[in-house]
């Protein structure tokens, strides 16, 4: 992206790492209880996930991760993306273009004729994305998309806001992984601080004291108790507390391990989680 300022143009570049050969959901840092969830979700033959987050929160490529625990030579995986970030093999790819009236929605339709056993959605932006995103989960399809929420709990609300009714929301939703990217401390130069690991700076890392960024997240599962409580358009607080009882942890507490293992800095947890 350029744009023109007093002293010339500001520039900036979105860099992505293609080095690796597969992209995993251990390589994105998922870990543990949460690992186990996603990936069980990922295995359900139907049903709508959806993973949230920020603008460059790391979204996209927990996606390309979770389709990479797919086989693509037995499952019809398709995907519309703006962009096409990654080229998956053995999936289809198509890419939104608004020159010639491509939207989302008109993709997602061309895709329903394809016959397809797996859709990713790269974001649902409207109502109409939204709506044809259900109703394809509830007529024997997996569908994963992104949407920008702050937490995994307010995805419900955002939806229903939308205009997606609550009864077929509740009936295809399996749940919500909500995202943060933090920065990795340098192995270089990182030293013991007050509260842990914390930076430094080195020519390693070009004095910032971190190299590459890992990811925390928030697992919200659906059961039973749920679905009544999204049914019957219940607020996020109620939505919360059934999500707690049922494992949810926030992103914060998540980044505790990585805190713990020297991963990350206590600071950098702190910018990224904060209200």
């Amino acid at each position: 992206s350029t744009l023109p300022s007093a002293h010339g143009e500001r520039a900036v570049l979105r860099l992505l790492d293609k080095s690796e050969s597969r992209l995993t959901l251990e390589a994105v840092g998922m870990q543990g209880d949460t690992l186990a969830r996603f990936r069980h979700m990922v295995t359900q033959p139907h049903g709508i996930i959806l993973v949230t987050g920020p603008t460059g929160s790391g979204k996209t490529t927990t996606l390309y991760a979770a389709l990479g625990e797919l086989d693509a030579a037995r499952s019809n995986i398709m995907t519309v993306e703006d962009p096409i970030e990654y080229e998956l093999p053995g999936v289809g790819q198509t890419q939104v273009n608004a020159k010639i009236d491509l939207t989302f929605a008109k993709a997602l339709r061309a895709i329903l004729r394809q016959d397809p056993d797996v859709i990713m959605i790269g974001e649902i932006r409207d109502y109409e994305t939204a709506q044809i995103a259900i109703q394809a989960s509830l007529t024997g399809h997996l569908v994963l998309a992104t949407l920008h929420t702050n937490d995994s709990v307010s995805a419900v609300t955002r939806l229903t806001d939308m205009g997606v009714e609550p009864f077929l929301l509740s009936s295809s939703l399996l749940g919500v992984l909500a995202q943060r990217l933090v920065r990795k401390l340098c192995p270089v130069c990182a030293v013991n601080g007050e509260s842990g690991r914390e930076p430094a700076g080195c020519e390693a890392c070009g004095q910032t004291g971190y190299q590459g960024r890992t990811g925390i997240f928030e697992m919200f599962t659906v059961d039973d108790a749920v679905r009544s409580l999204v049914h019957s358009r219940a607020p996020e607080s109620q939505l919360f507390v059934a999500a707690e009882r049922n494992g949810l942890r926030s992103m914060r507490e998540d980044g505790e391990r990585l805190v713990a293992a020297g991963i990350t800095s206590r600071a950098e947890l702190l910018r990224v989680t904060r209200e």
